[in-house]
């Protein structure tokens, strides 16, 4: 193997690596985003502003929103930032084993919430939240780009 060929595939292996974690972080932003709009609405007290579906300010009003008194929001903002910083430290270190369970495990746990969470707006609230929903699919997207980035290092290649 030429110095050429081994060079090109280690680049496209470290980018194949690579490119789940790259995308968690891109749908940590999105997820940080709605969490810290919805935050701010239930912070300040104002209406939220609900384009395409028309139930979010009901939504976010209703007594399922809160938990221990601290709005739901909050915690989705403390979600996304952890699993921001987990996205950022798998982009360099893509092999760490506790990293990559780490990813899956939380992803997969705020994948269950957000199901639970559609669930109550579904069935007891009978609104949804556009944000809430962006929310929901974001974190079932983070789930499949943390299996994905498992499924990628299961094996390492093999160095020579």
């Amino acid at each position: 193997m030429t110095y050429a060929t081994k060079k090109a595939t280690e680049i496209s292996g470290s980018e194949k690596v690579t490119l789940p974690a790259y995308c968690m972080l891109a749908l940590t932003l999105i997820g940080i985003a709605a969490a810290l709009y919805v935050a701010k609405g239930n912070y300040t007290g104002q209406p939220l502003w609900c384009p395409i579906i028309d139930g979010c300010n009901v939504v976010v009003n209703s007594p399922y929103s809160r938990v221990f008194g601290v709005p739901m929001s909050y915690f989705g903002f403390i979600y996304y930032l952890y699993m921001f910083a987990l996205a950022a430290r798998l982009a360099f270190e893509p092999f760490s084993n506790s990293l990559r369970f780490r990813a899956v495990l939380y992803a997969g746990i705020g994948a269950a919430s957000s199901l639970y969470f559609m669930y109550l707006q579904l069935g007891f609230i009978r609104a949804v939240c556009i944000y809430c929903l962006i929310s929901a699919v974001t974190t079932f997207l983070l789930l499949f780009a943390a299996i994905w980035h498992f499924q990628a290092t299961r094996s390492p290649a093999i160095k020579s």
